[in-house]
């Protein structure tokens, strides 16, 4: 019996179980809920496999553990999943969820298991794209990342946190530290979403991809935001966030070499959040459950070939766009 055990479920957590249990792979979910009376209606929604529904404790013992709840704490949490022989898929953006993860990538390899980093759209999506559009350059040197929209209310409390911390961008072979909120840029993301100005946060976009990139000069990642979100930032959130905060879109620059000369190369994205992190989620729960998926800590842009994901995803309705017209120096 396969036993997949999704702890938090909110707006994504949701829609990864529903994906999962018309998967036909699993037999039993275990759904993790501070508020589990509140499933019930939920719960008689999906069909052929047996639901449990938990209360906060002790992780259960589960094929795969995937964490959907807000950021913080995930590293703790896979530690004690990978004690109880769990693979664990993280859909986390915290930047210190994402370190305490990739620490964790010897004891899973020992363990032969693996915990899949940022599961998402941002990251996630976006790693997957940037893998794809490195892939053409002989040698790539920039890649710079941005995003706009969140998925449910948890990740919209963790963007507005995000603003006012440092940013972690990686320059000349070093990190570099900068304060959040600066940075103003002017991105284009893909219609009808159209242009907006993007300024630094607390994104794991640079952490992560700087291993699929190691030669790059310089990999940064960036938050749309408007001049309310930047003064209200420093403050509570003066409302209460939206069940779904889509549509969202990620931007995906990158500049090197091909064929002899300096390119540049843009991709993007448009799709809702939350939509696309419960579909990468599912995958890559799927893809475990298959046992097709290789041991220890990683995230999608560190695989070596992004395009069956990319594939998947396409089926699933997700798709990248490639921005024409863009000049070659």
């Amino acid at each position: 019996m396969t036993t997949v055990a999704v702890i938090g479920a909110g707006v994504v957590g949701r829609r990864v179980a529903r994906q999962l249990a018309a998967s036909g792979l699993v037999d039993r979910l275990v759904l993790g809920s501070r508020r589990p009376q509140r499933l019930h209606g939920f719960v008689r929604q999906l069909l052929d496999v047996d639901v449990e529904v938990i209360s906060p404790g002790p992780l259960p013992s589960s094929d795969v553990t995937v964490l959907t709840q807000p950021a913080g704490g995930h590293g703790e949490l896979a530690e004690e999943a990978l004690g109880n022989g769990s693979h664990i898929v993280s859909v986390s953006d915290s930047v210190t969820d994402v370190q305490a993860l990739l620490n964790l990538d010897a004891a899973a390899s020992k363990a032969e298991r693996s915990v899949i980093i940022g599961a998402a759209f941002s990251p996630g999506l976006s790693c997957l794209l940037a893998r794809h559009a490195g892939s053409r350059f002989e040698s790539v040197e920039e890649v710079h990342v941005a995003r706009m929209g969140t998925g449910g209310p948890a990740c919209q409390r963790q963007l507005h946190r995000a603003r006012t911390k440092e940013a972690i961008d990686w320059r000349d072979g070093d990190w570099r530290k900068l304060p959040g909120g600066t940075g103003r840029e002017l991105v284009w993301f893909p219609d009808p979403l159209g242009a907006r100005d993007c300024y630094r946060a607390a994104l794991p976009e640079a952490l992560l991809l700087s291993s699929s990139f190691p030669d790059a000069d310089r990999i940064t990642s960036k938050i749309a935001g408007t001049r309310r979100d930047r003064v209200t930032a420093w403050l509570p959130m003066l409302r209460s966030p939206h069940s779904d905060g889509g549509p969202g879109a990620v931007r995906i620059e990158i500049r090197g070499v091909r064929d002899g000369g300096q390119t540049t190369d843009v991709i993007g994205a448009i799709d809702y959040p939350s939509a696309v992190a419960g579909a990468v989620t599912a995958i890559a729960t799927e893809w475990l459950i298959l046992d097709t998926l290789p041991p220890g800590s990683w995230s999608l842009g560190m695989l070596g070939d992004p395009i069956p994901w990319l594939q998947e995803l396409e089926q699933r309705g997700i798709t990248g766009a490639v921005y024409e017209g863009i000049s070659t120096n």
